[in-house]
């Protein structure tokens, strides 16, 4: 790891989640942002763009797929994590034609989530 701050930007509607992640993430040097609703994380993402964004699929107001959309318009370089509790290899391929870098059928497990992240800031630094 170089010594950036990798910014993780993540939208879930369940708050527990993002308090887990940001815990966890925080550990280990990130820069965490949390939000239970996607318009203002894509008000962040405006702002100051992240480099990785954990997204939830199913929301109230704008969906997973949306939030990917909006980040791969604002910021192509930001990977983008699409987790769910309602996987469906419909809206994997979908997300996948999207440019999602990874989709995680929940629950999963954190060390999994972590392996993930890291590849996509490899996978983000291979691409400078």
């Amino acid at each position: 790891m170089s010594n950036e701050i990798c910014r993780l930007l993540v939208v879930d509607d369940e708050s527990i989640v993002g308090k887990r992640l940001k815990q966890v993430f925080s550990k280990i040097g990130f820069e965490v942002e949390t939000y239970t609703e996607p318009a203002p994380a894509m008000a962040a993402m405006a702002e100051k763009p992240f480099d990785i964004v954990v997204t939830d699929l199913k929301m109230d107001g704008m969906d997973g797929m949306e939030v990917l959309k909006r980040v791969r318009d604002m910021n192509p370089r930001t990977q983008v994590i699409i987790i769910t509790g309602y996987a469906s290899p419909a809206t994997a391929e979908l997300a996948q034609q999207q440019g999602v870098f990874e989709f995680l059928a929940k629950p999963f497990r954190l060390d999994e989530l972590k392996q993930v992240i890291f590849r996509a800031l490899e996978q983000q630094k291979g691409s400078n």
